[in-house]
């Protein structure tokens, strides 16, 4: 096989979600503050950034705000402010609704926005590409790669043209290697790398057990006449019975955009439970439907949720590189929101990594 070819930076970010593109602007900041030069490269295994990001969020500014305090006047693609906030328990036909000034703190969204998270993403690399940061959109880190006393000095991406045995194809490429001073991996809930750093360091040693649930998520354009931007929506109760964890949620964005979702707990012993068919009944209830008829659904996909918590957090740092994100699972579950996380875990991250840089 070909010898892989090697490209030398500062730093490196694996993932193009909220975390490590905050990771890379905020580098690219602290170096802008000192007058010096920092060098970043960053990683997104889908065709651009964004791609791989399932849209409809509500979403705290408060990280964007640190980041890029004056991300209104930028442009930043929040443009729907939260205006009602609903808590539904739902029966097979009914649905009581929890007056508002019950509703715990963790349902009170005021002051935040229903974002396409996509969206947000995408703008969020055009800031790290105008600040200087290498954006590579449609690798994978596929390996990580150590130094001679074990640190981390960087990854690799993938071969191409490999065939089904295993063996190079006349269109066989290798894999690029990138080194770099420090590597962040902000790959994700489960991370294939981040797993594995995981397990070499023992970052998990004295956390809990990480928790996880599966969530999907539907984009519709509804019939305006039902449309109210802003307007956040959560459920529990039907389907789901009352051993098994979870919940929706409805978001309405701005254009008659409406971003349905259900949460399943993967801790649920029905075997013959199928989340995707909860979601379907789900949107059958008369509280819900109202929403949906006439209107019609434009995407639809899924993803794992970290949801341990505080107490399921790993150690976020080893020789040469750290997590960040949900690579680390810094979902806020009781808040149902985790952007703002992500991107004060990056945003911290990289003052440490541009310290210990110098």
């Amino acid at each position: 096989m070909a010898q892989r070819e090697s490209m030398e930076y500062d730093v490196v970010v694996v993932g193009g979600g909220p975390a490590g593109l905050a990771a890379a602007i905020r580098l690219k900041q602290l170096a802008a503050e000192k007058g010096s030069e920092t060098s970043v490269c960053l990683l997104e295994k889908g065709s651009e950034i964004g791609a791989h990001i399932l849209s409809g969020a509500v979403m705290d500014p408060r990280g964007l705000s640190e980041l890029i305090p004056d991300w209104q006047a930028q442009g930043a693609p929040l443009k729907a402010p939260v205006s009602e906030d609903r808590f539904l328990f739902l029966s097979r036909s009914g649905a009581f609704t929890v007056p508002g000034f019950m509703l715990p703190a963790c349902f009170r969204n005021h002051g935040s926005y229903v974002v396409s998270l996509g969206n947000v993403c995408r703008w969020l690399g055009q800031q790290a590409e105008a600040l200087g940061v290498e954006i590579f959109p449609g690798f994978a880190a596929a390996e990580v790669l150590y130094n001679e006393d074990g640190s981390v000095t960087g990854v690799a991406t993938g071969d191409m043209g490999i065939g089904k045995d295993g063996k190079p194809t006349d269109n066989y490429q290798p894999g690029m290697e990138l080194h770099a001073k420090y590597t962040l991996f902000a790959e994700g809930c489960r991370g294939h790398l981040g797993k594995l750093l995981q397990e070499r360091y023992a970052l998990c040693a004295g956390a809990d057990p990480q928790v996880y649930g599966i969530g999907l998520k539907e984009l519709w354009q509804i019939d305006p006449a039902k449309h109210q931007s802003g307007l956040v929506v959560h459920t529990a109760g039907w389907p789901l019975d009352r051993a098994t964890y979870g919940g929706s949620f409805l978001y309405h964005m701005e254009d008659s955009l409406v971003a349905v979702g259900f949460v399943v707990g993967l801790g649920y012993t029905n075997p013959y439970l199928n989340p995707y068919e909860e979601l379907q009944r789900y949107k059958t209830h008369p509280e819900i439907r109202k929403f949906f008829d006439g209107g019609k659904r434009l995407a639809y996909g899924a993803r794992a949720i970290a949801a341990g918590g505080l107490q399921s957090l790993p150690k976020l740092v080893f020789p040469g590189g750290a997590l960040i994100g949900d690579d680390a699972g810094f979902l806020n579950a009781s808040r149902i929101k985790g952007s703002h996380a992500a991107i004060k875990s990056g945003m911290l991250t990289s003052t440490r990594s541009e310290t210990e840089r110098e």
